[in-house]
């Protein structure tokens, strides 16, 4: 079982979970954002559908802890998008090469930063809903990281209620998208073991963002967490460009 993975890289990729999932319980996001581009670094078939697994896990895990807060309004229409869109990701997937793939993964890291710190504003309907839907939906498939588009959507929301739509979201996309992923043949048996494998990094970082949440200050690690996502984007930039000259 171990043959896919040796241990060295496990005990990496577990810590790299870890903290993405600390980090997402904390603040709403970044389980894909900071994991993404430094586990494609550490193992590249550690993405995109342990990764999904993963985000599926501590979504269900945060919208029962904000079950209270959910109001499910026209999140059926992103839902909705994130099925075109979730070809488009696949096809990309079965397509590009392996540096060409880390090089997308990396620039959808950026617009995410971009997109977290400067703060867009658009009307929610169902034409932007399905928009963000399709975005979410082509950036999930190819790099997991299918929060952004909707995150920037419905920042005006409050705080708890934007963590339980946000997670109801992953909840069903996630779902979609490993739906798209095994139909065209990108599921395997060893990327379900080695979800299960990272299972348990995920269950201890919300378990410890519960012990932190009234402890941290938001803000700080909203930055630091744009600050990491950056520079792992950078380094996995690098990598794929000499990888590309080689």
């Amino acid at each position: 079982m171990m043959s896919f993975i040796d241990p060295s890289t496990l005990i990496l990729a577990s810590a790299i979970v870890f903290f993405g999932a600390l980090t997402q319980s904390l603040i709403g996001f970044g389980l894909a954002v900071v994991a993404s581009p430094l586990l494609y670094i550490v193992n590249p078939q550690l993405v995109p559908v342990p990764i999904i697994v993963m985000g599926f896990a501590i979504s269900a895990m945060t919208l029962y802890r904000e079950r209270g807060h959910l109001q499910f309004n026209g999140l059926q229409y992103a839902l909705l998008g994130r099925i075109p869109g979730g070809f488009v990701g696949a096809g990309l997937l079965l397509f590009a090469p392996q540096a060409i793939l880390g090089l997308i993964i990396a620039a959808i890291v950026y617009i995410a930063v971009i997109l977290s710190v400067y703060k867009f504003t658009a009307p929610i309907n169902r034409v932007s809903l399905f928009i963000a839907g399709v975005f979410s939906g082509i950036f999930g498939n190819i790099a997991a990281i299918g929060g952004p588009p909707m995150a920037i959507l419905l920042a005006g929301q409050d705080a708890s209620q934007f963590r339980a739509a946000l997670s109801a979201f992953f909840v069903f996309s996630s779902l979609i998208a490993l739906a798209i992923l095994a139909a065209v043949g990108l599921v395997e048996i060893k990327h379900l073991w080695l979800s299960l494998m990272l299972l348990p990094s995920v269950i201890g970082g919300y378990l410890v963002s519960g012990l932190l949440i009234n402890h941290v200050d938001k803000n700080k690690t909203r930055i630091a967490t744009l600050v990491l996502c950056s520079v792992s984007a950078t380094v996995l930039v690098v990598k794929s460009i000499s990888a590309l000259n080689h």
